[in-house]
């Protein structure tokens, strides 16, 4: 997962309108006679350009009214998808790294999540480009500090108007919870070089015991979001995000990207699955995070995307600062 290797502070995890949109595509399709609709059929969406996926968006949004059902579609198409960490940043609008701001041959579980959403609720590659951003960043703002590092804080607070958190319901009046303390400013210092004013935030948690996971699947839906919950330390966080969707015979499972590629599992074979992972930590003398339970965040309905804010006009270079060529090439044109 992208933010499972960043900075672990209390249980902090940095895992992604109307209004001015935040970004314009660097990779925007045109027509192209050559790519034929047999081939594009038969394509995962991991092998596919952005001319083709902007295709297959509009076309699996015109072909599937059902939100939650092409959500699942999307999903699917992207199984095999090979994973890989910490993919995307905030390059070329920000300099802080050269990581580009989407990738559609990899992902590691956010960026997963966060590029299915986008294309379910989009109808074209632009309008996908800036729902991406919509999603990822703070009110749409493009820039590591209003980017939702903090799974529980930031990603789910954030995009309240796609999910809202269900958790405390699925685990009752009993269930579990866990405090959870955030230090952006600190974060934000040691893993990306920026400065902030953002004060410390503390929050609590409720989350699904592994073990009630079982009782209240039939009450998942295609499209909800879920985060898993790891402790370590007396300390938990949100260390792995994926999408719930149902399979045969109307069982819930798990469609997420991990190593080494994205899959669709049941609950029961993930949970089997982490806890042998566990063991043979244990047995190997490495004891590291166990699985604690899951946050489930029931997939709205009746949508409305809210504008994104306008983007804050850049400040002038610094003194002396000269732009590579490759950064120069890489800046789209002025509107």
């Amino acid at each position: 997962m992208r933010l499972a290797a960043l900075l672990f502070t209390a249980a902090a995890i940095s895992i992604a309108g109307c209004a001015t949109r935040p970004a314009v595509a660097p990779a925007t399709p045109h027509a192209d006679a050559s790519a034929g609709s047999a081939s594009r059929a038969e394509k995962p969406v991991y092998q596919m350009s952005p001319v083709e996926a902007g295709r297959y968006i509009a076309a699996v949004h015109q072909g599937e009214p059902d939100l939650r059902k092409r959500i699942a579609a999307i999903g699917r198409r992207n199984i095999g998808q090979p994973y890989k960490l910490n993919l995307l940043g905030e390059f070329p609008y920000q300099l802080h790294d050269t990581l580009p701001m989407f990738s559609l041959e990899q992902s590691d579980c956010v960026v997963f999540a966060e590029h299915t959403y986008a294309m379910a609720l989009s109808q074209s590659w632009e309008e996908f480009f800036w729902m991406l951003q919509r999603i990822r960043y703070k009110d749409g703002v493009v820039g590591v500090a209003s980017r939702n590092h903090y799974t529980e804080v930031d990603w789910n607070t954030n995009n309240n108007w796609l999910v809202t958190d269900i958790s405390a319901d699925l685990a009752g009046v009993d269930g579990p919870a866990y405090a959870l303390r955030v230090d952006r400013a600190r974060f934000l210092k040691t893993r990306h070089q920026t400065d902030s004013n953002l004060p410390l935030q503390t929050s609590r948690e409720a989350f699904v015991a592994t073990g009630r996971v079982a009782q209240i699947a039939d009450q998942l839906q295609d499209g909800d979001f879920v985060n898993v919950i790891s402790t370590r330390g007396g300390e938990h966080w949100a260390s792995h995000v994926g999408l719930v969707v149902t399979g045969a015979g109307g069982v819930r499972n798990f469609l997420h990207s991990a190593e080494p590629q994205v899959r669709e599992e049941s609950f029961d074979a993930f949970i089997a699955r982490t806890r042998a992972r566990e063991e043979r930590n244990a047995a190997a003398g490495k004891p590291g995070q166990k699985l604690a339970g899951f946050k489930f965040l029931r997939l709205n309905g009746n949508i409305v995307v809210p504008p994104a804010l306008p983007q804050p006009r850049p400040a002038s270079a610094p003194a002396g600062f000269a732009p590579t060529k490759t950064q120069v090439s890489a800046v789209p044109p002025a509107a």
